[in-house]
């Protein structure tokens, strides 16, 4: 398994995993299948604020991604993002999540990332074991924010703080200091 970064010709590839969850699930909350073209300008977004977008890839398939974008657009937020990862369908419980999650934190930590955030649908038993494996807390749950299928669906929010140096896996997290 190569973990790399990702490249405008992953597009169709990451394009196909995205589109999974769009049709078939609540994790996400788009409902209209993504383009190659968007995933291409998303690319290059999460490119043009210098973080990382990577791709799981074994025998010349991409089975997973993960990226980070900025948290919030204004300035004082600059040390603070939210970090994504979507896998294959059919690759799913293979481990590859945390294989994408632990170089991506760790690429985080090297660019002096402060705060990591990810949001998550609920219930979501995988994703929450997952945030929860590298540190993220949950810090908030939104009641019935999104519509999807004919549903109502909750939102859990995750951080973690890491210190330079330290592994985010044993931050302290917002949620064990009592802050919210």
């Amino acid at each position: 398994m190569d973990i790399r970064q990702a490249e405008p010709s992953d597009a169709l590839a990451i394009a196909d995993i995205y589109n999974h969850y769009v049709t078939e699930t609540v994790i996400t909350f788009e409902e209209e299948p993504v383009t190659v073209s968007e995933i291409v300008r998303r690319m290059a977004e999460v490119r043009s604020a210098s973080l990382p977008w990577l791709v799981a890839e074994e025998s010349d398939s991409i089975e997973g991604y993960a990226y980070a974008h900025p948290w919030k657009s204004r300035s004082a937020y600059r040390f603070s993002v939210e970090a994504t990862v979507y896998i294959a369908p059919r690759h799913v419980g293979r481990g590859i999540g945390s294989l994408l999650y632990g170089q991506l934190l760790s690429m985080l930590r090297a660019q002096k990332i402060h705060s990591v955030i990810g949001g998550i649908t609920l219930p979501n038993e995988a994703s929450v074991a997952l945030n929860e494996k590298f540190g993220l807390r949950k810090v908030a749950e939104f009641h019935e924010v999104g519509f999807k299928f004919g549903r109502w669906i909750d939102v859990g929010i995750g951080s973690a703080r890491c210190d330079r140096g330290q592994r985010l896996a044993r931050c302290k997290s917002d949620f064990d200091a009592g802050r919210r």
